[in-house]
């Protein structure tokens, strides 16, 4: 799944409303440690939020950073945390069906 139109979007926003952050980029950054925990935390549950506590001037570049290191979508911002989506490859692990 390369892009997702605005109705996706919208319901993957939805349905990370309640989530709460799963990684927190604090004053080490982006290294390759966050970047593991990003992938195993997408292989899992698909749908994540990213809260950035430090390098909030850089977050834009370093969302788009994030999504192509980790192979995911853009879902949206909302303040200083981001959403991002990556479909899992096994049909009979995805939690979320999008259309």
């Amino acid at each position: 799944m390369e892009k997702i139109n605005s109705s996706q979007r919208s319901y993957l926003k939805s349905q990370a409303h309640h989530l709460n952050p799963v990684i927190i980029i604090g004053k080490n950054g982006l290294n390759d440690g966050a970047i593991d925990l990003i992938n195993k935390a997408l292989n899992k549950r698909e749908l994540i939020k990213i809260k950035f506590k430090e390098f909030k001037d850089e977050k834009n570049a370093l969302s788009e950073e994030i999504t192509i290191k980790t192979n995911s979508i853009l879902v949206g911002t909302i303040g200083h945390t981001l959403i991002i989506y990556k479909q899992n490859i096994d049909a009979e692990k995805r939690q979320i069906n999008i259309k």
